[in-house]
C-alpha cells in the first residue's frame, strides 16, 4: 500500500514538472512547433511571479515592493493583429532583451473582417484566443486570410507579456479610424437608430455611444484569459488602462463633452478594477485658457482640438498623465536646432507640471521621428530620442515626475507591413539599439534593482 502510495506521489511530481516545462518552454518550441506556446495552461498560481505596477506620488512604484519604477519602454501597436503568433512573441522577447518593461499596444479591433468587437456587446471569442486557429493557417492559406484569422491574440498576448515579464499598457478604443475607431461607434449608433449626428465628435456625448464603450470595458476588464486562468483585471501584467489613443474634436463646442467624457470613465473603470493605473492616452496639448502657455505646444493648431493636458490630467480617476513627442512631423520645415530647441522645452514643461501642478507621473508614451525622412527633414532619431531619455533619467534621479518613455515604435522581421514610417527593427539600427540598452541599464541601476542577466549592463559604459 505505502508503495502504491510513493508511485502516485511520484507521478503526481512528474505530471506537474512536464505542465512546468510547457508552461515555461520558450515560444517557437514546443511541440506545436510554430512559435508562440501553444499548450494552454490556464492555472493562475502556475504563471510567472509579478507584481502590479502602482504609484506613489509622483512616481510609479514596484506595489509588491514599493521600489521606485521608471520606465524604459516602447509601443508596438500591431501586436494583436500580428499575422503570426510567433512575431508578437518574438517582439516581446526582443523588447525584454534591450531591458524594456513596458509595451503599448492597441487592445482594440472595431467592426470590420476579423474584428474583435462585431458590433456593440458582440464579441468574437476566437479572435480573443485563436491562437491555434491562426497557427493551422498560417502555412496553408494566403497572407490576406492569415490576417483576418490572426488578428487580435489579446489573451496570448497578455500571457506571453508576463512569461517575458513585460507590463502592457492596453489602449481601449482609437479616435482614428483606424481598427474601426470612435467613428465605428457612431456608425453602429446611426444603425441602431439613435438621433446621432454624423461628427465623430458624438462618440464623446451621445449617449447610447458611452454606453456601447461602457459595454466594451466591462467585458475587457472582466475577461479571464484562456492561456492563464486569470482575469485581465487581476493581471500584474498589464502595466495601465488607457481610455483611447489621441482624443481630439473636430468642433471647440466639443471641448467640455471630452472632459465629462475622461471623467465618466475613468471613474468607470475605477468602478471594475482597483488594481491598476489608469490614463487618458493624450498628446499633451495645452487648451485655449493656457495662454502662458500656448507657446509650447508645435503650433496654433494644437489649442483647437479639445485636449488640455492639465485639465484632462488632473482628473482624480487618472493615476498619471501621457505626452507624445513627434517633431518631425509637428515642425515639419524647422532645422534641426529648432527641433531640438522645441523638443526641450516641451519636455520641460510636462515635467514640471506634472511634478508642481498634477503631483502624478508623466510618461511619454509616444516618442517618434521618421525613420526614412524627405529630403526637407532633418531631424535625427538619436538625437530626439537621447534628449528624452537624458531628461527622463534626470527626473528619476531625483525621484520626480518624469516616469519613463516609449519609443514608437518598433518592429521585429516580418511585420513591416505595419511600418508606419516611424517604424523599425531595433538591431538594424546599432546606434538606436545602443542607446535602448543604455538607457535601460542606467534606470535599473539607479534604484539598485539587480541587472538583468540577458541584457548584460556590465558590458555597457
Amino acid at each position: 500500500m505505502r508503495r502504491g502510495t510513493r508511485l502516485h506521489s511520484l507521478l503526481g511530481v512528474l505530471l506537474l514538472l512536464a505542465l512546468a516545462y510547457f508552461n515555461w518552454l520558450p515560444a517557437g518550441r514546443g511541440p506545436s512547433g510554430g512559435g508562440g506556446g501553444g499548450f494552454k495552461l490556464p492555472v493562475p498560481w502556475l504563471q510567472p511571479r509579478m507584481s502590479f505596477a502602482g504609484r506613489a506620488g509622483t512616481h510609479f512604484i514596484d506595489a509588491g515592493t514599493g521600489a521606485p519604477l521608471y520606465v524604459n519602454g516602447w509601443n508596438s501597436y500591431w501586436l494583436l493583429s500580428a499575422r503570426s503568433p510567433a512575431l508578437a512573441a518574438e517582439m516581446l522577447r526582443r523588447g525584454r532583451r534591450m531591458g524594456l518593461t513596458v509595451c503599448r499596444t492597441w487592445a482594440f479591433s472595431d467592426g470590420g473582417p476579423g474584428a474583435l468587437q462585431i458590433s456593440p456587446g458582440r464579441f468574437s471569442e476566437p479572435v480573443f484566443q485563436n491562437w491555434l486557429r491562426c497557427l493551422n493557417l498560417t502555412n496553408e492559406r494566403p497572407v490576406a486570410m492569415q490576417q483576418k484569422a490572426c488578428r487580435a491574440m489579446l489573451d496570448y498576448v497578455i500571457y506571453e507579456a508576463r512569461r517575458n515579464h513585460i507590463r502592457l499598457i492596453l489602449c481601449l478604443v482609437n479616435n482614428l479610424d483606424n481598427f474601426g475607431g470612435k467613428a465605428q461607434y457612431v456608425q453602429w449608433a446611426q444603425a441602431a437608430g439613435a438621433n446621432v449626428t454624423n461628427s465623430a465628435d458624438s462618440f464623446f456625448s451621445h449617449p447610447t455611444i458611452r454606453g456601447y464603450y461602457k459595454e466594451y470595458v466591462k467585458v475587457m476588464l472582466t475577461r479571464r484569459n484562456s492561456y492563464s486562468g486569470i482575469k485581465y483585471c487581476d493581471e500584474p501584467a498589464i502595466f495601465a488602462w488607457e481610455l483611447m489613443n489621441e482624443p481630439r474634436c473636430v468642433s471647440n463646442s466639443s471641448g467640455p463633452h471630452i472632459q465629462a467624457w475622461i471623467e465618466e470613465m475613468a471613474a468607470y473603470v475605477k468602478s471594475l478594477d482597483t488594481k491598476h493605473l489608469v490614463t487618458v492616452g493624450i498628446e499633451g496639448f495645452y487648451g485655449p485658457g493656457r495662454s502662458e502657455r500656448l507657446g509650447v505646444n508645435p503650433g496654433d493648431w494644437a489649442a483647437s482640438l479639445c485636449s488640455d493636458f492639465i485639465q484632462n490630467s488632473a482628473v482624480k480617476d487618472i493615476d498619471f498623465a501621457s505626452v507624445h513627442a513627434y517633431p518631425d512631423s509637428w515642425l515639419p520645415k524647422a532645422s534641426m536646432d529648432e527641433k531640438v530647441n522645441y523638443l526641450s522645452n516641451w519636455v520641460d514643461w510636462h515635467l514640471n507640471d506634472s511634478e508642481h501642478i498634477l503631483r502624478k507621473p508623466v510618461l511619454f508614451s509616444e516618442v517618434g521621428y521618421l525613420q526614412h525622412p524627405e529630403v526637407n527633414s532633418t531631424v535625427n532619431g538619436d538625437t530626439v530620442l537621447k534628449l528624452v531619455y537624458d531628461k527622463i533619467y534626470n527626473s528619476a534621479k531625483k525621484l520626480q515626475a518624469g516616469g519613463g518613455a516609449l519609443i514608437w515604435q518598433l518592429m521585429v522581421e516580418g511585420s513591416q507591413m505595419y511600418n508606419d514610417g516611424f517604424s523599425m527593427v531595433a538591431r538594424d539600427r546599432p546606434s538606436t539599439y545602443k542607446l535602448i540598452k543604455e538607457q535601460s541599464c542606467r534606470l535599473q541601476r539607479l534604484y539598485g534593482k539587480e541587472d538583468d542577466p540577458g541584457l548584460k549592463c556590465s558590458l555597457l559604459p
